[in-house]
């Protein structure tokens, strides 16, 4: 079976986590954890990075962080991981789902517009597959209205928009390190990314279960005591300590998944141009970190069949989100603003082929041989 994903190993990770088990500091802000959010500080550029358990821990801080309340709406793409809605239901806002672009399925700055009224809060626009949603339009959205930016940049590690890092262009930035992710922290894993100075010390307590314990121990404060609310979001050393080899060698990886992605594309661009399928798109203005590969088929009908071919073949591949507006909770939290062009439609084409640091390129040749005798035989 060529499996969907394996997670990244590049040599380091095990002599960092006994350096980490044997300074007996295994809490989270320790040493290790430092160094990664200095790393990710220098990769991004933002103001403040800090180390959360998963990307659903850095969503809900940065919900925090903008005051969300019963009442507020948040405007995003429906198609999602549920966390990025989650985060800002557990506050108390309504969700607005809005469409996508058929071309990135990214969040379409038009539909925003749209749907922006006097109670909106934030927008969340989501990085799918590491490729740049229209950032500047966003922003001057955001600006002109005194919103939120909120980028869920799960998928995109050292990806770009016109230049600049994602996750450092809105008002703040989430990162998952889950296993599926460029990088990991060893099986789960996120951050925030704080873009405002002035967000930073609320951050801190917000992260440290409401508690002023960082300045505590900067010597700011001469104790410390609950101050505001907040949650447990620190991380272990020992996730640290794994992440931390794997952002030293965040290039080293993205190179070689970047390799894999094109073989995709140039091994399947035939079928695509009999419009059998179509290809992923990267804008002029974006970059590709090789998050993902995947294809769109002509419906749902053959992305079924395909998929249940390619099993049969030892081949796992796989679909993705299934529109939160159409999910339960979706239902009850949010409602869809506008025409429902391209979200509904195209996430049932959808197909994620294997994609990982290290897959080789037999396996590769094979899934698109694979792919291409599925159409030859007419299924």
């Amino acid at each position: 079976m060529i499996p969907f994903n394996k997670a990244p190993v590049v040599g380091n990770e095990l002599d960092y986590i006994t350096q980490a088990i044997e300074s007996k500091k295994l809490c989270g802000d320790g040493p290790f954890s430092k160094k990664c959010e200095l790393l990710l500080q220098d990769i991004t550029g933002c103001k403040k990075a800090l180390l959360t358990p998963s990307c659903t821990a850095a969503l809900e801080m940065a919900a925090i962080l903008i005051d969300i309340k019963v009442g507020d709406e948040v405007i995003m793409p429906s198609y999602t991981f549920v966390s990025t809605a989650n985060a800002f239901v557990l506050r108390g806002a309504k969700i607005v789902f809005v469409d996508v672009q058929a071309d990135t399925m990214n969040i379409d700055p038009e539909c925003i517009k749209t749907a922006i009224n006097h109670k909106t809060k934030a927008i969340v626009p989501v990085h799918y597959a590491g490729v740049a949603c229209d950032m500047d339009t966003i922003m001057a959205l955001a600006e002109e209205h005194n919103l939120f930016v909120i980028e869920d940049a799960a998928q995109a590690i050292d990806s770009y928009y016109k230049g600049k890092p994602l996750g450092s262009i809105g008002h703040f930035g989430t990162f998952s390190f889950h296993e599926t992710k460029n990088i990991t922290s060893g099986g789960e894993g996120g951050a925030l990314l704080i873009n405002d100075l002035a967000m930073v010390a609320r951050a801190e307590v917000i992260r440290e279960k409401g508690t002023n314990r960082s300045q505590f121990f900067r010597g700011s404060v001469d104790k410390y005591s609950w101050v505001d609310i907040g949650s447990s979001y620190l991380p272990s050393e020992i996730q640290a300590a794994y992440l931390y080899s794997q952002l030293l060698n965040v290039n080293k990886i993205n190179k070689n998944r970047l390799k894999s992605w094109q073989l995709y594309f140039n091994g399947l661009s035939k079928l695509a141009n009999e419009e059998n399928i179509k290809l992923p798109v990267i804008p002029s203005y974006a970059t590709n970190n090789a998050h993902m590969f995947y294809l769109k088929c002509e419906n749902l009908a053959i992305r079924t069949v395909l998929l249940k071919y390619l099993k049969e073949k030892n081949i796992s591949a796989a679909f993705h989100y299934v529109p939160l507006h159409s999910a339960p909770a979706g239902l009850e939290f949010g409602s869809f603003h506008g025409k429902d062009n391209v979200t509904s439609n195209h996430s049932e084409k959808l197909v994620r082929l294997p994609l990982y640091y290290g897959i080789d390129e037999d396996s590769i040749r094979k899934v698109i041989v694979t792919i291409k005798d599925y159409f030859a035989c007419g299924y």
